[in-house]
């Protein structure tokens, strides 16, 4: 989890009215570079709970009287987002211990009486040597001399470095109690170099304090400049700082000059520095026109930029004229004087125009210069994009090749000299053919590799923050395959002064002695010049108890007559130094500088220091008390410091109580209470854990915690060291931190901070989201070939899941602009492949990579890469002929592709002729992808061929396809038959169409029932065209079915057939009357049967005529009821009563009776069975009555007499 904690020593802090209480870090790692200047933390440091948050939450009193500033140890828990650390800081038993280390510090600034060849000069003699301060009087200790810091184990560089951070920060850490008189001090003023906008007004800074309040006045070029003369310059109210206005007019310039600021009261005078003031310029570009430069290819080229000079320097940048910035690489690049330089010029440098272009700081304008124009002259005047990365492009384009010679600097050697603490700039810039790689080294020893780095493409080398051990001869390198050079520069680094002992405040008892000290270094050495109150100690003054001795001050027996302000100049030609430091003696007897009464919370096993801040003159010495007990604390648990601090090395339960300090001198005393709480600290008992997941899933990371039940308790979570912003995926509880649809983004460490007032507790766990990888970079095309080229590409980041593949897409420029089609696929464990292509294609190229969770975004296109044209080496696909009217075809095919193309112009030559005719073969050229032929028969089979043709010649034979001509609407089905084998179904029969027409696709079956007017739904069935057969299901009895039936093209449906089915036996018998007269099929009967009739009595009045009459009567058995009809003339009416047409009966020519479909005869009316007749053609026989057959099946019809038979009576 990256977290460990010590129960022994917790992390803490005390916020209460301004005082702080121990702050204990107990760091678990060992740091292994030393630190100047900054403190860092590594990665890899684990601090007890607290970790680099707060150093210290309040504003700790040291007891010299001074404040020091709230300190931070990681910026995303600082107020205003800086990174500061507590500079109060030393090692004590492994602990860190801020409070205490103020008071070292501040009383090894305030008054140091050490011997000069003791004295810290480099973080590296502060790990070694123990540190030896003077007490100053104000701290409380009587003795003079020096007294030995005490022994400590050796701490580890960080702290040191912290320590001697402090000593630096504290310049003026002597604080005086502003009630009391004092010398000014100079507390705000602008920089040495001020530059000015001239569209501003001009502000020069100059604040002090005093006690009496200072007053102000400034000299200009080192003479007295009277304010009060010129009317646009003001001083501002209470303040020495200069306000100059130009709303009334004026020009800036007039005021340029070196300024510097007195600040004077009764006890001193305090000297600014020595202000240089200047106003910015952005002068105009001179006007110039430039011929067009005209460079053979492969020439080396420079293109001189010369701005205008500036103040400051202005940013320079090329450009075209249309402001598109200018690609620069190990071949174009632009040099740090400004200039634009080509290694070797090629033709596409012809493409663009070039414009030096110069950014102004102060006006934020931009300058173009006109821009050069080149003319490049080559023997190659193609710009073919095939070479641009030919791996022999030089040769190709017929460039000779030459060995580098440098462009700049020019020759061999150079020199170069660079100020300590600055940046070191070398550059080298090579032409040659091809363009010359460089390299860096350092004659003697390596490049240093914490301070170099390598800019512009290599041809530059920065080295930062410069030291003496920077000096020393560099060389660069440039080689290319046509052979090396050399160029060497020898770097010489002076120093300006830089401090080694700044002088610092002095406050002393009547009486006592002191020493000020003014050390500096810088190359060469600085002269030391001392000044008391601004004017040169030669012409101050003499004073008897003051002895200068170099760069040291001594003061013995000061008096009240001694106070004054010091100044210490020290310089070279490349810069100075100015500080000041005042002499103060005074009688005061001890004061308390903290607030009364407090109360100091603090943390259960924790170690801490009670301050009391306290100030006098002499210095009082300062004892502590518990709860009004007389005894003085020191020894066991507690351990009073020098300065008077009271630290309890281990805090209990027991220890909770009131503490109060004495401070006393012979002036008097004085006193203050602390009151100090224990409270339990706070810890995380389940701590959040490293987590896995996949983008979109729901993650929770755990923080539990048990704190002080009296101390509020905060939960709050960092990501990455920043404060966490709860947005709507994420819900914020007591105990946990939940993540809904998790994204890359939230992938980093999550830290948990339980925090109150007194302490906090921190837990970390990291968090990795599996997502998409990122987009592969820098493709580059090599080994170019007619028909293949290697594409290299650099992978993106995995983003914590493996890449499995790679997709190579491409996407060409005629055919299908801008669309990018698959190329092929890779494994992820390769980022080079030789990919194979095809003639006239001008490819472009990109790559995805793809993972578990999906695919990247496809990377940026590669240059583009044309190959040469030949002719085609296959035929469209899908070739179809296919009729889209009945009199036509239509021959369809599927386009070739960019990559199938093979040349210019690609057309099709379309063949076709009618199957098995052998007739000649019609042909077209096409540029489409279909072509019709007209005026064909219906559905005819064709053979088709198409074959892809280009400028460069034409493909292969093509394979002949059949094609169809167009269809028509089909004949009608043959021999449709319709049976009814029983009264439940209906089974239909059909046949083929003799003429189909075309692809038969299926026929269509309608059919309704229906019975006398009665007619019921249309049924509709669709059969494949192999059907032949189809069963119906009858839904009663006694209706009949009408059927049609159709063939089915694509045309649509053709000529239908429609039959009837069979009618019900008993069809007859159950229509009632009405329904049966207005049937067809029953007029049609009727008709038939009267003309039966006509030509029966016909026949009976010609038998008549022949042989006489026989009545009927006579032979009858039965006698005539009363009821009978009988006709007047004796003879009978035979019709049927229930009005029933009889069954299809008809009487042959020799005048018989026959059968047809009918139990009804006339036979079944004579006696045996059998009629007969005599010669002459009567009937013979007696007639009888027959009843139907269907009487006893409850048929309604009784007796029923042959109408053959009465008409033969009638006869």
């Amino acid at each position: 989890m990256g977290v460990t904690r010590s129960r022994e020593a917790r992390n803490y802090f005390d916020s209460t009215q301004g005082r702080a209480a121990v702050f204990s870090l107990r760091p678990t790692f060992r740091e292994k570079k030393d630190l100047a200047g900054i403190l860092l933390r590594p990665k890899s440091a684990s601090w007890d709970g607290l970790g680099p948050k707060k150093c210290l939450a309040s504003l700790p009193t040291c007891p010299h009287g001074g404040r020091l500033r709230r300190r931070w140890m990681n910026q995303t828990m600082a107020p205003s987002g800086e990174r500061l650390i507590d500079l109060c800081a030393i090692w004590d038993a492994g602990v860190y211990l801020p409070s205490a280390a103020c008071n070292r510090a501040s009383s090894g600034v305030a008054r140091k009486r050490l011997n000069e060849a003791e004295k810290l000069s480099s973080v590296r003699e502060a790990q070694l040597k123990q540190l030896e301060v003077t007490r100053p009087r104000v701290l409380g200790s009587r003795e003079r001399g020096q007294v030995p810091r005490m022994a400590r184990q050796p701490p580890p560089p960080w702290v040191h470095a912290a320590f001697l951070l402090c000593l630096l920060s504290l310049g003026g850490a002597i604080e005086i109690p502003m009630d009391l008189t004092q010398p000014p001090t100079i507390t705000k003023q602008s920089v040495k170099d001020h530059i000015v906008d001239p569209r501003d007004n001009i502000l020069i800074e100059c604040e002090a304090k005093g006690n009496p309040a200072p007053s102000f006045h400034w000299t200009r070029n080192s003479r007295f400049f009277n304010i009060a003369k010129d009317p646009r310059v003001s001083m501002r109210r209470r303040s020495g700082t200069l306000v100059i206005d130009f709303r009334s007019g004026g020009r800036p310039e007039e005021y340029e000059g070196e300024y510097q600021c007195f600040a004077r009261n009764k006890f001193g005078t305090a000297l600014s520095n020595r202000i240089r003031l200047q106003v910015s310029k952005s002068p105009l570009w001179p006007k110039e026109n430039l011929d067009p430069v005209v460079v053979q290819e492969g020439a080396p080229l420079t293109l001189q930029c010369n701005p205008p000079p500036g103040l400051p320097s202005p940013v320079i940048f090329w450009m075209s004229s249309s402001m598109e910035p200018i690609t620069q690489d190990k071949r174009v690049s632009q040099g740090h004087n400004g200039d634009l330089y080509f290694s070797n010029v090629m033709l596409q440098d012809m493409q663009t125009d070039y414009s030096c272009n110069a950014r102004f700081h102060f006006t934020h304008t931009i300058q173009q210069k006109n821009p050069f124009t080149l003319k490049v002259l080559t023997n190659h005047p193609y710009n073919d994009s095939s070479l641009r990365n030919h791996p022999d492009m030089y040769s190709a384009r017929g460039v000779a090749e030459r060995t580098p010679s440098f462009m700049y600097p020019q020759g061999t050697t150079s020199s170069q000299m660079v100020l300590r603490g600055m940046d070191l700039l070398l550059e080298c810039i090579a032409s040659g053919v091809p363009t010359p790689d460089i390299a860096w080294y350092k004659k003697g020893g390596d490049l240093p590799s914490d301070k170099a780095k390598f800019e512009n493409f290599n041809k530059a080398l920065r080295i930062t923050n410069v030291s003496e051990e920077d000096s020393g001869e560099y060389f660069c390198l440039a080689s290319n395959k046509m052979g090396s050079i050399r160029h060497t520069i020898s770097v010489r680094v002076k120093a300006a002064p830089y401090w080694l002992d700044e002088p610092k405040n002095l406050i002393l008892a009547p009486g006592e002695d002191g020493r000020l000290v003014c050390r500096a270094n810088g190359n060469p050495k600085p002269t030391v010049q001392w000044m008391v109150n601004g004017e040169p100690l030669q012409s101050a003054p003499p004073n008897p108890n003051r002895e200068v001795a170099g760069d040291t001050i001594i003061f013995r027996d000061t008096q009240i007559s001694s106070r004054a302000v010091y100044q210490c100049n020290t310089s070279n030609e490349h810069g100075y130094l100015l500080a000041n430091a005042f002499v103060s003696v005074l009688d005061v007897p001890p004061r308390m500088l903290s607030p009364r009464n407090q109360l100091i919370r603090v943390i259960l096993y924790n170690r801490t220091r009670l301050d009391c801040p306290f100030f006098g003159s002499p210095i009082p010495t300062l004892r502590w008390f518990k709860n009004g007990q007389g005894s003085n604390l020191d020894g066991g648990n507690y351990h009073v410091y020098e300065n008077g601090s009271l630290e309890i090395k281990m805090i209990r339960k027991e220890d909770q109580g009131i503490y109060t300090c004495v401070a006393t001198n012979i002036l008097g005393k004085a006193e203050n209470q602390v009151r100090l709480e224990v409270k339990d600290p706070t810890r995380i008992y389940r701590m959040p854990e490293d987590q896995v997941a996949k983008r979109g899933t729901t993650v929770q990371l755990e923080c539990r915690v048990k704190h002080d039940p009296s101390l509020k308790l905060t939960v709050s979570w960092l990501k990455d060291d920043e404060p966490l912003y709860i947005g709507n995926r994420m819900k914020k509880e007591d105990d946990s931190l939940t993540i809904f649809g998790v994204a890359e983004r939230d992938q980093g460490s999550y830290t948990c901070v339980a925090s109150t007032e007194l302490d906090q507790d921190l837990a970390k766990a990291y968090l990795t989201v599996l997502g998409r990888p990122d987009r592969p970079r820098d493709l580059e095309l090599t080994d170019l070939a007619e028909r293949s080229v290697r594409l290299t590409w650099i992978p993106g980041d995995a983003n914590n899941s493996p890449i499995t593949d790679y997709v190579v897409q491409f996407e060409e420029d005629q055919f299908q602009p801008g669309v990018w089609h698959d190329h092929s696929k890779y494994p992820g464990s390769v980022n080079s492949a030789v990919l194979r292509l095809s003639p006239y294609v001008n490819y472009q190229f990109r790559v995805i990579a793809i993972n578990e969770v999906g695919s990247s975004h496809p990377s940026l296109p590669s240059e583009r890469y044309r190959t040469s044209g030949a002719p085609p080496e296959s035929n469209p696909g899908d070739v179809k002929g296919e009729g889209t009217r009945k009199n036509n075809m239509e021959i369809t095919w599927t386009p070739m592709n960019a990559t199938s193309a093979f040349g210019p112009n690609l057309r099709y030559i379309v063949k076709w002729r009618r199957r098995e005719t052998r007739e000649a073969w019609n042909n077209v050229t096409v540029w489409g992808s279909r072509y019709v032929v007209g005026q064909t028969p219906v559905y005819v089979p064709y053979e088709i061929r198409v074959q892809a043709e280009n400028d460069f010649g034409k493909g292969p034979e093509p394979e002949s396809v059949i094609g169809y001509s167009g269809e028509d609407l089909p004949s009608a089905p043959r021999r449709f038959r319709v049976r009814q084998p029983n009264l439940e179904t209906i089974n239909l029969e059909w046949d083929h169409p003799e003429h189909p027409n075309g692809i038969m696709i299926g026929y269509t079956l309608k059919y309704v029932a229906f019975n006398g007017t009665k007619v019921g739904k249309q049924i509709v069935e669709n059969f494949s065209p192999n059907q032949t057969k189809f069963t119906v299901q009858r839904t009663d009895p006694v209706s009949r079915y009408r059927f049609t039936l159709s063939a089915r093209t694509q045309v649509g449906s053709g000529e239908a057939v429609t039959e009837e089915s069979p009618a019900p036996p008993n069809e007859a018998y159950t229509n009632n009357q009405a329904d049966i007269a207005t049937q067809g099929w029953f007029i049609g009967l009727m008709c038939a049967i009267a003309l039966l009739v006509l030509i029966l009595l016909i026949v009976c009045f010609i038998k008549r005529s022949r042989g006489g009459k026989y009545p009927v009567r006579e032979k009858k058995d039965v006698p005539l009821g009363p009821e009978d009809p009988k006709e007047e003339d004796g003879s009978f009416d035979y019709s049927d009563e229930d009005n029933k047409p009889l069954q299809g009966s008809q009487t042959s020519l020799d005048g018989t009776i026959k059968q047809q479909e009918s139990d009804d005869s006339l036979v079944d009316y004579g006696e045996g069975g059998e009629g007969q007749f005599n010669e002459d053609g009567s009937f013979i026989g007696q007639y009888t009555v027959k009843k139907d057959k269907e009487e006893t099946e409850g048929n309604e019809s009784s007796e029923a007499t042959s109408p053959v038979n009465a008409i033969y009576s009638l006869a």
